[in-house]
């Protein structure tokens, strides 16, 4: 079996079972209970403000008090549809602190897809960014399913709600519409009284829902318990990153993220770090204003996001930074992107990956020993296995499909029996990835075993892209493929076949598709060709269009 045993002296030992994860284990207030020390200290900062541990705890608590009286019960979902701002954690570990279950979305999302998530969720509140309102109201407005409660958050250096016209016109609005709580969030928890006792759940009891895309593209939600992120903690914050307490976290990778959220969340408030936040969108420009002025000690990015930032010119210099360490996830780190990085700054990407089904990474590099152009070893509390398609494990050297075995899995997709059965296989987790391990006990990827794309860390249906594609009246047939660019990272390519005497730009097929998906989804390139290769049957040979740009 593909474990963790070669190399064994490289890798750090696993953490031990905690005393603290008892019969009854509810995760905020796990956090809150080993922060109670920490109450002056600051836990988080914004674009908008701070807070403390002690206001983070205490704005939780108000949080889960006001949701429950606002008719949300326990085990009901709570949408979390918000930018990167101090309400997210307030949100979500107010809600888990209640019992309640939130749902991270993705701020991306157009009106339908958050249409569906509402629906298929059956939410009974949302927490939302006041910037995102039209979004959901045109969820809302697209879908059967209502909602009773909608929590807004306006950035304390934005006009509240009360002077700000076009938000406060489109809170009465939904009120109009048949929301019965519609309030500003900052204004609201002042009003509540902290929840005094935190819900009596168990390491078992559901805490919260992320939603991961399948080879249809189809969201599925993906529910995770209380202690799942207890043990990415335990196994990648503390075991391999070693995050201290002194240290400041900040993450390009969003919070909605199964992966930014251990970055900004759970692995920093885990011992007591501070986060850095940012709502707006991880440019390098961005991330570098950050880097110079909030002075983050590990930042947590993505290989779009390096190649970007290394091709800048406003790069910072080594001495306006205060990096020590760097994590890479989302897609295959390129050992080019890495060994610059490093020769810049003189500090390390640790590239790894992992899943929203595991919640973090499970298989990646260490600090002080980096493999660039691997993905590192199995990490302590994980086990992997490579497995051919009968099943049977293969040797190294040879490609096979990566399951793995953790304490972090999630429990199943949510009314998707079918696709849990297919994911989740006993104590093991189907990854979707195929991987080679190496003699030395590092695993290279290798490609995923379906069609999907992995596009800047967000998977991306070539299905889903070529169903919007053809609904253009000039469009007879597409097929969508991942083609690498010049840092060897995957972008989305559209071949495309044109009914007969029609004419359209690539230009104009791309704002097309942006009108139409979420804007990461458009295909960057698009090939205007007579016919697409296909089988006898009629299927495309998307294997074919790959070999042609290998």
């Amino acid at each position: 079996m593909s474990g963790n045993t070669a190399n064994a002296a490289l890798v750090p030992q696993p953490l031990g079972d905690c005393a603290e994860m008892g019969e009854r284990f509810n995760f905020a207030q796990h956090l809150f209970t080993i922060n109670a020390g920490r109450a002056s200290k600051t836990a988080v900062r914004c674009d908008f403000g701070s807070l403390t541990y002690g206001e983070l705890s205490d704005h939780a608590k108000r949080f889960a008090a006001g949701v429950l009286a606002a008719g949300v019960r326990r085990e009901d979902r709570l949408v979390i549809f918000m930018q990167d701002v101090s309400h997210w954690p307030v949100a979500f570990l107010g809600a888990m602190y209640a019992g309640v279950v939130p749902v991270a979305i993705n701020t991306l999302l157009t009106g339908p897809d958050l249409a569906y998530m509402l629906a298929n969720s059956q939410a009974r509140g949302v927490a939302v960014s006041g910037v995102l309102l039209p979004t959901l109201r045109e969820a809302l407005g697209l879908s059967d399913h209502a909602v009773a409660s909608i929590f807004v958050s306006h950035p304390q250096t934005c006009p509240p709600a009360g002077t700000d016209t076009a938000g406060a016109d489109m809170m009465q609005a939904l009120r109009t519409e048949g929301v019965a709580t519609v309030v500003d969030l900052a204004d609201w928890l002042q009003t509540q009284t902290p929840l005094a006792q935190a819900a009596n759940t168990s390491p078992d009891s559901p805490g919260f829902w992320l939603y991961s895309s399948g080879s249809t593209g189809r969201p599925k939600g993906t529910v995770h318990s209380h202690a799942n992120p207890y043990w990415t903690a335990q196994h990648y914050g503390k075991g391999i990153l070693k995050i201290r307490e002194e240290d400041v976290c900040f993450s390009a990778a969003k919070l909605f993220f199964a992966y930014g959220l251990g970055n900004a969340l759970t692995f920093p408030f885990s011992v007591g770090a501070s986060v850095v936040l940012m709502a707006e969108r991880p440019t390098p420009e961005a991330v570098f204003k950050r880097w110079v002025d909030q002075k983050p000690t590990i930042f947590f990015g993505a290989p779009t996001g390096f190649a970007g930032m290394l091709a800048s010119p406003a790069l910072p210099k080594r001495e306006e930074i205060a990096l020590r360490l760097a994590s890479s996830a989302g897609e295959a780190l390129p050992a080019d992107l890495g060994e610059r990085f490093t020769a810049h700054y003189g500090v390390e990407i640790v590239d790894g990956i992992g899943s929203t089904e595991m919640l973090h990474i499970y298989l990646s590099n260490l600090p002080s020993n980096v493999r660039y152009g691997t993905t590192g070893w199995p990490v302590p509390g994980y086990t992997l296995s490579l497995r051919a398609d009968d099943g049977s494990e293969v040797p190294d050297g040879e490609v096979g499909d990566l399951y793995i075995q953790g304490q972090s899995a999630a429990m199943y997709y949510w009314e998707n029996v079918a696709k849990s059965r297919e994911t989740f296989q006993g104590a093991w987790v189907k990854s979707g990835d195929k991987y080679v391990r190496n003699a030395d006990g590092t695993y290279t990827y290798a490609g995923r075993s379906d069609d999907m794309l992995k596009v800047s860390g967000i998977y991306v249906s070539p299905f889903e892209v070529e169903a919007t594609l053809v609904q253009h009246s000039a469009v007879l047939e597409a097929a969508v493929i991942g083609v690498p660019d010049e840092n060897g990272l995957t972008r989305v390519k559209a071949y495309v076949v044109l009914k007969d005497g029609a004419d359209v730009t690539s230009e104009a097929l791309q704002l097309f598709v942006k009108e139409r998906l979420a804007p990461y989804k458009y295909p960057r390139q698009i090939e205007f060709i007579s016919e697409l290769p296909k089988t006898a049957t009629g299927k495309i040979q998307r294997f074919r269009l790959r070999a042609a740009n290998a």
